[in-house]
Parts: C-alpha cells; sequence; structure tokens
C-alpha cells in the first residue's frame, strides 16, 4: 500500500487490509480496513476498546459470537448490484467471519468511551436510499447507520454516483460543532468503480489554503478526510461508489456547510 498525504492506494490481499490506523493521516475518530476472504476461511477478531461497523462490499458469510449469530447474510456479489448488509459490533466484542462464497468486508472501527447497542444486523431494508442534487450533481446516497442509532462515533453510508458526475456538490464541509448550522465529523471515503479500470476526482480543501489537494482516486482508493470542503466526481462511462464512514465526537447527522462561493448553485 502506498500513500499520499490523505490518499492510501490498496492492492488487497487475503486476510485483513489495513488502510489507515486511528491517528493516522489525521484521524482521531477512525481507523479503516478491508477484509478479503475465500469462501470456507474463518476470520476472528476482537473489537477491544472500539465500536466496529462491519459493511459487506459484496459476498456472503456468517458473523457470530458469544449470545449472537447473524448467519447467511449478504445479498449481492459487489457494490453495484444492490443495498448493503452491516453488523454492528459494541467494544470488547469478540466475533468471528466465516465467508460463504468469496467476500470482502470493510471494517470501520473509532474508539468507545461507553457502552453502546449490543451487536446488530443491519439488513438492506433498514438501509433507506434517496436522490440529492440535479442535472449533473445527481447522486443516490443509501444510508446504513445514522444518528439513530446507538454508537458513540458513527454515521456511515453509501454513495453512487452516475457515468461522468459530481458528489459532494455544492463542496460542503463538516468542520465545526455549530448544529443546526454544521457538524464537526471526519470522514473516510473509499471507492470502487465499474468497470474497474474507471477514475474520479477528489478535492478537499480549507478556505484558508492551508489544505489544497487533488487526487484522482482508483479502484479500492481510500481518502481521508479530516476537514475541509470535500467535493468528488466520476469519470464518463463509469459507476462511481464510495463508502463514506462519518465519526462525530459530540454530535452525528447530515448536516454540513455548504462553500459560500458555490453556494449560490443550489438556487439556479
Amino acid at each position: 500500500m502506498s500513500s499520499d498525504k490523505f490518499l492510501a492506494h490498496l492492492n488487497p490481499k487475503a486476510g485483513y487490509n489495513k488502510v489507515f490506523g486511528l491517528g493516522e493521516y489525521g484521524m482521531k475518530l477512525t481507523a479503516f480496513g478491508i477484509l478479503r476472504l475465500q469462501e470456507g476461511e474463518t476470520w476472528k477478531g476482537n473489537t477491544k476498546s472500539f465500536e466496529s461497523a462491519l459493511v459487506i462490499l459484496g459476498g456472503k458469510c456468517t458473523v457470530k459470537g458469544e449470545k449472537f449469530c447473524f448467519e447467511n447474510i449478504g445479498e449481492r456479489m459487489s457494490v453495484f448490484e444492490g443495498k448493503p448488509y452491516a453488523v454492528y459490533l459494541p467494544r470488547g466484542t469478540a466475533y468471528e467471519i466465516t465467508a460463504i462464497s468469496s467476500l470482502e468486508i470493510a471494517v470501520n472501527d473509532s474508539p468507545a468511551s461507553r457502552d453502546t447497542a449490543e451487536p446488530s444486523l443491519i439488513r438492506p431494508d433498514m438501509t433507506r436510499t434517496f436522490s440529492l442534487g440535479r442535472d449533473n450533481f445527481t447522486r443516490n446516497a443509501t444510508v446504513i447507520l445514522d444518528e439513530t442509532f446507538n454508537s458513540e462515533h458513527f454515521y456511515i453510508g453509501e454513495g453512487m454516483i452516475p457515468s461522468g458526475n459530481w458528489s459532494g456538490y455544492p463542496p460542503h464541509r463538516h468542520d465545526f460543532d455549530n448544529p443546526p448550522e454544521e457538524i464537526d465529523m471526519e470522514e473516510t471515503y473509499f471507492y470502487l468503480f465499474n468497470p474497474p479500470q474507471g477514475f474520479g476526482i477528489q478535492k478537499i480543501y480549507t478556505p484558508d489554503g492551508r489544505i489544497d489537494e487533488t487526487y484522482t482516486v482508483k479502484n479500492y482508493d481510500t481518502v481521508a478526510i479530516p476537514e475541509g470542503f470535500h467535493p468528488l466526481c466520476g469519470a464518463p462511462g463509469y459507476s462511481m461508489y464510495y463508502l463514506w464512514t462519518m465519526c462525530g465526537q459530540n454530535n452525528r447527522g447530515l448536516i454540513s456547510a455548504l462553500d459560500p462561493d458555490h453556494k449560490w448553485v443550489v438556487g439556479k
């Protein structure tokens, strides 16, 4: 795996693939990795002092531990074939994942200072999907785990950008706790493309110019967004998927501030 200031490249191998750990890339509340298993393989983990959210990107599996067993979960073979299953695990939870088919899971971890929800299965019918934007910044969002769920930090969902479109536009940020105008949440974007040789453009910037980064993102890339406005777009001819994991210290929600220079676009 190679990296840039906020960009991590990954060529996933069998087993757990660390993308970044707590404290890396300026991320204070988030660690992220990809788990890849073949049919019949089992992987054992323990959340220890973290809460974890396992998002099934593709394949079927069983996730079990003491007093819980979620059997034969997962419907889609890729993120482009339907809505997700996810499993939430509180701190101090030992668990094992057994692959029923080839399997990829996004593993999100965040430090937990309190007891939260019991181990929970989030089925596709428990998510909600809606369209955002218009014209060439239309995109779909699926919320997996929101502020109504008893998590300390997580707000997680998926974005799907049609061929050549923009997302996160007009540019928005969530850097300051000032509800209802803005909530402070760091964010992780993990990308996949269909066909897989696709690419997109991700920008991160702050008004004072302290951060001004523009990245070409490809299959299995991840961008950490500790702060700043962060619009993105996909190349024409490709569907662009991104898993977004937001973590807030004090508040959670889809509440962000738009860049005042570009806010006018929504009223056009």
